[in-house]
């Protein structure tokens, strides 16, 4: 799975594509056949790669990558607007260990949106390239 230039912006619903940088900030594509080019300035915006992401655990983190990928292997398919409970047992099957009173539905919702999202983008299917030494 290669999310690494997938970004999620503070104030803004859904995900973006990180494709270059200007004097004025970062170039952000939407992930929709628009695919709408913006402008973000750090200073102004928080982003956060979704490869960097992680969940609250009640022993240690857990990475956002992991909980889609045992997502993908289980193949659920998971109605972010379902209820609060609904949502907490399919999260308790593909991310156990996660520290229930940290991580709240509204979060749960967001991950399965982002999911929902991501799951069919041809990045999704290619390995993540080696890091940066």
């Amino acid at each position: 799975m290669n999310l690494r230039a997938l970004v999620s912006v503070t104030g803004k619903p859904g995900l973006f594509k990180l494709i270059g940088q200007n004097k004025g900030g970062f170039i952000l594509e939407t992930l929709d056949s628009a695919k709408i080019k913006s402008v973000v300035s750090l200073s102004t915006t928080k982003m956060a790669t979704l490869e960097d992401i992680t969940i609250y655990g009640e022993e240690e983190e857990i990475r956002l990558l992991n909980v889609f990928e045992t997502i993908k292997e289980k193949g659920l398919t998971v109605d972010p607007k379902a209820d609060g409970q609904t949502l907490r047992n399919t999260f308790n099957e593909v991310a156990p260990g996660h520290d229930e009173s940290r991580v709240y539905s509204s979060d749960i919702k967001k991950i399965y949106t982002w999911y929902n999202i991501i799951k069919d983008l041809p990045l999704f299917e290619e390995e993540a390239p080696a890091p940066l030494v």
